[in-house]
């Protein structure tokens, strides 16, 4: 079974001889920053609109504090992406993560930092089990994670009854929500940190370079040395401990479990990570593109919303969002295969 082909890396930008600095031609800056600039508009239309609901800092820093899950999530999802894998698993293991600390917290009374530690290393095992039917059947990464990811929901609702579970440690709660600086919840500040950590990961260590390379061809990867099966491995397991991280603001937001609610991220995040692929570096998945799209996102939701527009809107914007993300992003793709060429 053929995968859906995804954004590879692209060609090195040319050298200027006097400098030694990558050119940037005009045209490309305005590819590069035209979702940033585009974001800019649509906060402007609705502030302009509805500037004292949708220009209130009250406004402003929800929707920052609140999408930092999404954030989180999105980062999980363009790790296996950059190297020509699929997670369809991610949601579920952000919802199995949030329901292991609530059951083992709110239910069997065992320390909150326990619970949490013993989630993320959940979301490693679970990278493992996909990374290996993956790799050693050579099955397809979609079918494996839709797969996991259905088991993992059934796990779910085993374990919590059908049932939301509260009464988490408030401890959390204070460190993901409640504590802000300057007006804003930690959780969007632990979403840039972890943001700025996978752009120096990509850009400026072997290890993110070589996962580069195994997205922009696996047998020319092989065949230049790089051990393909291990970085995929590798980055499976990353992307379910970072799902699990998700699992963990998402408790701390909502102070409980929900068996249901998590999955609807996959979507928003898939979305999100396909039309970041499309700014700041074009061409690749790239965590600042993706934070950018994530708000993009958020910013047209919300403005609709406080014009009254009905709450359906979310799975037009999402879903319209992601089709016409991944349209962009193929063309990106096939632009800079010409030019590298």
């Amino acid at each position: 079974m053929t995968e859906i082909s995804v954004p590879q890396t692209t060609k090195p930008a040319p050298l200027d001889g006097r400098r030694g600095a990558p050119r940037m031609s005009l045209a490309k800056l305005a590819e590069a920053y035209a979702l940033v600039v585009a974001l800019l508009v649509l906060v402007g239309v609705f502030g302009l609109l509805r500037p004292e609901a949708f220009l209130s800092w009250s406004n402003i820093s929800t929707m920052l504090g609140s999408q930092a899950v999404l954030v989180v999530l999105t980062m999980a999802l363009i790790i296996p992406l950059t190297g020509g894998d699929f997670d369809l698993s991610v949601a579920s293991m952000l919802t199995l993560s949030s329901m292991l600390i609530a059951v083992m917290n709110a239910q069997m009374g065992i320390n909150i930092f326990i619970a949490m530690g013993t989630a993320l290393v959940i979301g490693a095992v679970v990278g493992a089990i996909n990374s290996w039917f993956i790799l050693y059947f050579r099955i397809p990464s979609l079918i494996v994670t839709l797969g996991t990811g259905t088991f993992i929901n059934g796990i779910v609702l085993w374990i919590s009854g059908s049932m939301t579970i509260s009464g988490l440690d408030q401890g959390l709660i204070d460190y993901v929500v409640v504590r802000r600086i300057l007006g804003v919840p930690l959780a969007f500040y632990y979403a840039l940190a972890l943001c700025a950590a996978l752009w120096y990961f990509f850009d400026y260590t072997t290890p993110g370079r070589r996962l580069l390379f195994v997205g922009r061809g696996r047998e020319v990867a092989r065949l230049s040395g790089i051990r393909v099966d291990r970085v995929r491995f590798y980055s499976l397991i990353a992307s379910g401990v970072l799902a699990a991280a998700a699992g963990i603001l998402y408790a701390g937001t909502i102070g409980a479990a929900d068996p249901l609610s998590g999955l609807t991220f996959l979507l928003p995040g898939f979305a999100a990570a396909f039309l970041g692929a499309t700014s700041i570096s074009p061409g690749r998945f790239n965590p600042w593109g993706s934070l950018v799209a994530v708000y993009f996102l958020v910013a047209g939701i919300t403005g609709l919303t406080i014009l009254g527009i009905q709450t359906f809107v979310q799975n037009l914007f999402y879903g319209g969002g992601l089709v016409i993300a991944v349209a962009l992003s193929q063309l990106v793709r096939n632009r800079e295969a010409q030019d590298f060429t």
